[in-house]
């Protein structure tokens, strides 16, 4: 097994600035790199880091599901078949704990699990066997041919089509515009897709703050920097996944635009969580 390097001190808030943003870094006072480790709670993850450093992948998921004391409410599960290639598409309510109790869930079913995730994710060195790196701000060979290499696999792929947590807009809290990424995918390699619905919600300082930074026309989503605050507000509270039958790729046909085909299946995702029980219907408005 990889040697995970664990230490006391495996995340350094400061030295991922540098690593990641260094002219950026070099401006940023001490003292609000003091501040943005409380708001990160680089202390209790290194803490939970090295307490579980032999765990490596679905082991490691289920001492964070067991840490947070998350109670799963799972229902549909059985639409996940035991093999072959599938992406479940959900939504993104939460920004951290939604991902594990996907993984958890999901990685009792089907082990062979992959994540495509932002790559700063890769610092939680117990996860990386689960997660494909995505650059946000650039991308590399390499990188486009282990995602050309995953899709192609016979592996079930985890998709947060949003590719961002929700957000408030209009006094309702929902995703923005799914990408169209994983219905191009599907159809590509083809790939059946599980609707998902989990059901949660940040904090309303998140949404305000959101908002506020979308006012005032700032460009950097300084709100993600307070996700890890927003997950260990979940601690002990319940979150409700719902699996729909999977949608066969034949299904996203011309009679719509990849961009039409991946908000209708947004409508329906969250059409699940206000209870329907069907399955999908291409010609219906949810």
């Amino acid at each position: 097994m990889e040697d995970l390097q664990i230490t006391e001190r495996t995340i350094d808030l400061e030295n991922v600035f540098r690593e990641k943003s260094p002219g950026i870094a070099r401006f940023i006072p001490g003292f609000v790199f003091s501040y943005l480790r409380r708001v990160t709670h680089e202390a209790d993850i290194n803490d939970f880091l090295y307490r579980n450093k032999q765990l490596v992948g679905l082991p490691f998921v289920a001492n964070l599901i067991k840490e947070f004391g998350a109670n799963l409410q799972v229902e549909g599960v059985e639409n996940i078949p035991k093999t072959g290639r599938n992406i479940i598409a959900s939504n993104h309510p939460l920004g951290g704990l939604d991902g594990v109790a996907l993984m958890h869930v999901v990685g009792q079913r089907r082990p062979d699990i992959v994540f495509p995730v932002n790559d700063i994710l890769l610092y939680l060195p117990n996860l990386k066997p689960l997660f494909i790196p995505v650059n946000k701000h650039g991308s590399n060979t390499e990188n486009l041919q282990i995602i050309h290499q995953t899709f192609e696999s016979e592996k079930l792929m985890l998709y947060f089509p949003a590719g961002l947590v929700s957000r408030r807009q209009n006094g309702k809290i929902e995703d923005l515009e799914w990408k169209t990424t994983f219905i191009s995918k599907a159809k590509k390699y083809k790939r059946d897709v599980i609707p998902t619905f989990v059901d949660g919600r940040n904090s309303g300082f998140f949404y305000s703050l959101a908002n506020l930074r979308k006012r005032l026309n700032i460009g950097a989503n300084i709100e993600m920097l307070y996700l890890p605050d927003e997950m260990f507000k979940q601690k002990n509270k319940t979150i409700r996944i719902i699996f729909g039958e999977p949608i066969p790729w034949e299904t996203f046909d011309k009679r719509y635009n990849f961009g039409q085909w991946a908000q209708k299946l947004k409508s329906y995702v969250y059409a699940m969580g206000n209870g329907l029980r069907e399955p999908f219907n291409p010609e219906k408005e949810y």
